[in-house]
């Protein structure tokens, strides 16, 4: 009898791609899914997964800025993968080779038009634009040097090509036709952070909407649009059924949303330019500080966008995000956001709190369905580019042992707005390259298998 490395024992077993939902004994050696069996097992480690879920580990495909504390606060919620795909890296040698052995998930990024645009506009913007590159419309000479600096990232391995338009509204739709070229040059998808939001033409979510639709169309280019909670608001409905249109007509689109009613975004980005209460339909008292808790009124507002910083903003009605959670054409991700020690809960919590709230409480959701849309949906959305992918999302053998185990009669977030890394109850056991980073609900000290995937990783 072979003897494998980790046997997981006893557990129930979700596979969202072939379907399996069973009792089962699953055996990991070298890193893969080596066996799976009804019959007993030998090992050196063994982890009784008794009343557990034995699933795919979570694939986040919206995680920023990626840092150790986020890796670590995201791990604790069932994530093995967390990419950087919306605003994404500029230098991608540079951020892989900076994870690289430090990592307790994996991780990757995309090319991303922001950080791109801000260099060729010499933006003096940390992580989002405060200057030219939010504003200005690129002559013709900058938006080759930007489809150059996409199309050398795309070249070095990066898993899609990444835009915040709402972020860059000087941007021209010429530009981003141009953008979506190179991307389907490569079969990247590109991740797309909406260029308006809310119901007032113009510039509403689902004028902008149209917007990424006709260049998907018009250059073959893959769609993905992030965060549709916080970007549809009261439109949801109405997105879904357009991007539900667009897919029946033949259009590589897909999207993603995360459990909560707030956002999070930089006070002093273009979203907060003069109009934004009359388009967002939110006034002061929807923005929230998250380092001290002070809900803003018109001077705290001015006064905190002059120096700039992170907001919490309270504007998706919990009906909305009720329906992005639901649907089938979503998959879960955080767009998570921690800076010394202060954020979203979503970057704690996201998972679980599907798992708990949409699932078991709700019954909005089936268990294999939610699953799915951690797991293997993304790990699709990526696949045709990445290899590396097709062994990811899968309970299989010869997948990688990328593992998350939780008990579905107690998991549940615990984070919130003044205490943002508080990590959930019953995500039990992470196992992430076949080692154990998370047991009995706690961090493995010392614990760094993650590893960096590239579009080149076979």
């Amino acid at each position: 009898m072979n003897q494998y490395n980790i046997v997981i024992s006893n557990g129930r077993i979700i596979d969202p791609e072939s379907g399996l939902n069973s009792i089962r004994n699953l055996g990991i050696l070298n890193g893969k899914i080596a066996f799976i069996s009804e019959s007993s097992i030998e090992g050196e480690e063994y982890i009784d997964a008794s009343n557990q879920v034995v699933c795919p580990g979570f694939i986040d495909l919206h995680c920023h800025p990626q840092d150790a504390q986020i890796f670590e606060v995201q791990a604790r919620d069932g994530v093995t993968t967390t990419l950087e795909l919306e605003v994404g890296a500029s230098d991608i040698d540079a951020f892989y080779s900076k994870w690289e052995g430090k990592a307790v998930v994996n991780f990757g990024a995309s090319v991303g038009h922001i950080p791109v645009r801000m260099s060729v506009l010499e933006d003096p913007g940390v992580f989002l634009p405060s200057g030219d590159a939010g504003r200005r419309e690129a002559t013709d000479a900058e938006i080759n040097q930007m489809k150059e600096l996409i199309r050398r990232g795309l070249e070095k391995g990066a898993l899609a090509v990444g835009f915040g338009l709402d972020y860059t509204r000087g941007a021209s739709k010429w530009e981003v036709i141009e953008m979506f070229k190179v991307a389907a040059e490569f079969k990247a998808s590109c991740h797309v952070h909406l260029r308006g939001k809310g119901h007032r033409e113009p510039s509403n979510s689902i004028e902008a909407l149209e917007e990424v639709i006709a260049a998907a169309a018009i250059t073959g280019a893959s769609l993905h649009v992030v965060h549709l909670n916080s970007t549809g608001m009261k439109a949801v409905p109405q997105l879904l059924e357009m991007i539900s249109g667009a897919v029946n007509s033949g259009l590589d689109i897909s999207t993603e949303c995360y459990p909560y009613s707030a956002g999070m975004t930089k006070i002093e980005s273009a979203l907060f330019d003069e109009g934004w209460q009359e388009h967002y339909g939110i006034d002061y008292d929807s923005l929230m500080r998250p380092d001290t808790g002070e809900y803003l009124n018109a001077r705290s507002f001015n006064e905190y966008r002059e120096i700039g910083g992170w907001i919490i903003t309270f504007s998706t009605p919990e009906e909305a995000v009720q329906t992005a959670v639901s649907s089938p054409l979503t998959m879960i991700a955080t767009d998570s956001i921690i800076e010394n020690g202060t954020g979203h809960p979503r970057t704690a919590g996201t998972f679980t709190r599907v798992l708990g709230k949409y699932v078991r409480e709700n019954r909005d959701l089936t268990l294999i369905d939610a699953i799915a849309k951690m797991t293997l949906m993304p790990a699709k959305r990526l696949e045709t580019r990445t290899p590396a992918f097709r062994r990811k999302g899968r309970i299989q053998v010869g997948a990688d042992a990328d593992i998350s185990i939780f008990n579905p009669s107690t998991v549940q977030d615990r984070s919130t707005y003044s205490e943002p890394t508080l990590a959930p109850t019953g995500m039990n056991y992470v196992i992430v390259n076949g080692v154990i980073v998370v047991s009995s609900g706690h961090l493995e000290s010392g614990s760094l298998p993650g590893r960096g995937i590239r579009s080149l990783t076979p």
